[in-house]
């Protein structure tokens, strides 16, 4: 198959169905560098060890970074989500409900934002290839020995970020119990700095990947090619997506920045670094397993689990609300947009 970047260009222009799947995959893309990555800057910011503008500067070059180096070397979760579905051998009629399923993602955020229900790109991209999957080829279109570790990523995201939380948090607490606090406190505002770079680096290595393994798939059916097992990402798509991302963390995102740095937890600098350092952690295990988790569920209850050091109490509870209504109504919500459609599109062409 040639994956040339020339080809594809080629392909685009001449593929309406590819230019409009590739349109929304990037935008998509966009819209998770500017809501998604600025969580990875939270703490940093609302600590004050960074003003906002260059902690999202440093955010959209780690992340751009993340993208690129992490996919050169693993592009295990990349796989996980292109291989997760059978979209069929008619790879027209393949590339139409992709097409459909990338659709379906920014109606349901958009009618989930009208409700006011919380979302998950990560999730959606997910929920979305599953409903369009099942509009094709029914419960067979599914392969669940790698849908089984979006399960995984489910509990990844919140137990074992909650626990590599507390328990960091925990070991910093000892460790540093006897030190002067204006040394201790210039040691972690560098330290957390560090922290939020991994974290931005991590959230480019887990959310740049579902996105180029979908945005392969979608060349894949074009060039006639119903599955991108064992294929090499082009190192172009990779930079494409790294800038994409990269930009959209560019724009801003400081009312994110607020939200989950202040308003969950009010956090110190040493619980700022805990919080990054085990929530990169967490990513970089779920990366290399090729487990997609939601990197912004990941960072969230590793801070509530620092926050649980100190006392229960100090933990928003509104915040995990949030978080199993995403489960809640994600799942089954994208996945039935995407499965109508999918049966709406084919329709109509």
């Amino acid at each position: 198959m040639d994956v040339s970047f020339s080809f594809f260009i080629a392909q685009v222009t001449s593929n309406p169905i590819l230019a409009l799947t590739v349109l929304l995959t990037l935008g998509v893309i966009f819209v998770n560098g500017w809501t998604d990555a600025p969580n990875a800057i939270a703490t940093c910011v609302t600590t004050r060890c960074m003003p906002p503008r260059q902690a999202i500067i440093m955010s959209a070059i780690f992340n751009f970074l993340g993208v690129f180096i992490m996919t050169s070397i693993n592009s295990s979760v990349a796989s996980t989500i292109s291989n997760m579905v059978d979209f069929g051998s008619n790879t027209q009629i393949a590339l139409i409900a992709l097409g459909a399923a990338l659709f379906s993602i920014v109606v349901y955020s958009v009618g989930a934002s009208i409700f006011g229900i919380p979302t998950s790109e990560s999730h959606s991209l997910i929920a979305g290839l599953t409903g369009a999957a099942i509009a094709l080829g029914g419960a067979d279109g599914v392969n669940m020995d790698e849908w089984i570790k979006v399960i995984y990523g489910l509990v990844l995201s919140l137990v074992l970020g909650f626990f590599m939380g507390w328990l960091t948090c925990k070991v910093v607490t000892v460790l540093f119990s006897g030190t002067d606090r204006r040394k201790s406190n210039t040691f972690f505002k560098y330290a957390q700095i560090a922290g939020a770079a991994a974290m931005s680096f991590m959230h480019g290595a887990q959310d740049g990947q579902k996105f180029i393994g979908v945005l392969f798939l979608g060349v894949a059916f074009c060039n006639g090619q119903s599955s991108v097992v064992d294929m090499i990402i082009p190192v172009w798509l990779m930079i494409l997506c790294s800038i994409v991302m990269g930009v959209g963390t560019s724009v801003g995102g400081e009312k994110i920045i607020k939200s989950v740095g202040m308003d969950m937890v009010k956090l110190e600098k040493y619980q700022g670094f805990s919080a990054d350092l085990s929530s990169s952690l967490c990513l970089l295990l779920a990366t290399l397993t090729g487990i997609p988790v939601s990197t912004t569920h990941v960072k969230t209850s590793a801070i509530m689990g620092v926050g649980a050091v100190k006392r229960l109490s100090a933990i928003n509870f509104g915040v995990v609300k949030d978080m199993l209504l995403t489960w809640v109504f994600t799942f089954p919500g994208c996945g039935i947009i995407s499965f109508f459609m999918a049966k709406l599109f084919l329709l109509l062409v």
